[in-house]
């Protein structure tokens, strides 16, 4: 069995084929995390995964990207939104969050956190655009903690802006983080500290374009969980057009030809490691 623990068949690219996918993944002993990244995509995850007994779940929040903070945005491809009358929210509506996040299908807030690559290029803007996105996931973090839910945290090009802020919010709960760094492309020291705040490692297809090797190595297997975040980041020997959850098993067969241990290991640790954080049975 693989669990993959960030996946987005949520997404409109996937509503064609979406039902055939998942009864294929399932057949083949494919779990997976549906993950929001807004209420539209927050709700379709809840949506499907009520669908299944086992083996779907969902995430709700509103990722950094999709917040129009006025000053920054990421392009979208429209054919991606065209179930979506705005992909993008101006403000984070708390109460509409946990009211979703209460379904008992959800069993974490993500993904949030932070995200520079598409950023202001003047200085005051810069600042502005960074305190938005701080103030956007401190109130994500907050609503976990109201909800005893884990954490799935998207960084890019922010490492060190999370970490501060993380390392504040410990001081303010006074306990440890349940979560996962999602597509993690930190380096060795970073994971450490992260790891040490309570948190998983995500590995997922980055790993074929961004040097992990030396970091996968390092860490234990049991803070290790493996993703895809299909549609994206297409591992290179899994000949399809697009990513899906299935893809899983490329990003584990790389981490046991690291680690130079059997593929079974891999599965069987991260699909148990995944059930343990996300409070699944099965």
């Amino acid at each position: 069995m693989y669990f993959d623990t960030h996946a987005h068949l949520n997404f409109p690219v996937f509503a064609k084929n979406r039902d055939k996918l998942i009864e294929e993944c399932l057949r083949k002993d494919f779990w997976m995390l549906n993950v929001g990244t807004n209420l539209f995509t927050s709700k379709k995850a809840i949506e499907i995964a009520r669908n299944y007994d086992e083996g779907i779940y969902a995430s709700v929040g509103l990722h950094p990207i999709n917040f129009d903070t006025g000053l920054s945005r990421m392009k979208i491809d429209e054919s991606e939104a065209v179930e979506e009358e705005n992909p993008f929210e101006s403000e984070f509506d708390y109460e509409a969050y946990k009211k979703i996040a209460s379904d008992e299908k959800v069993v974490a807030i993500g993904e949030i956190g932070l995200d520079y690559y598409w950023k202001p290029k003047t200085k005051i803007k810069l600042e502005k655009f960074k305190e938005a996105q701080n103030i956007l996931f401190r109130q994500q973090v907050k609503l976990a903690k109201e909800l005893d839910l884990p954490i799935i945290i998207h960084c890019r090009m922010a490492h060190n802006d999370l970490l501060e802020i993380l390392a504040y919010l410990s001081t303010i709960y006074g306990s440890k983080f349940r979560g996962v760094i999602h597509c993690f492309t930190g380096n060795w020291e970073q994971a450490k500290t992260y790891m040490a705040m309570g948190f998983h490692i995500g590995f997922n297809g980055i790993i074929f374009k961004f040097n992990q090797e030396d970091i996968i190595k390092k860490i234990s297997l049991d803070k290790v969980l493996i993703e895809t975040d299909c549609p994206y980041l297409l591992p290179p020997k899994y000949q399809k057009k697009i990513n899906d959850p299935m893809g899983v098993k490329y990003i584990a067969e790389e981490i046991a030809k690291i680690k130079n241990i059997g593929l079974k290991e891999v599965a069987d640790q991260t699909t148990q490691s995944g059930k343990a954080l996300f409070g699944v049975a099965g």
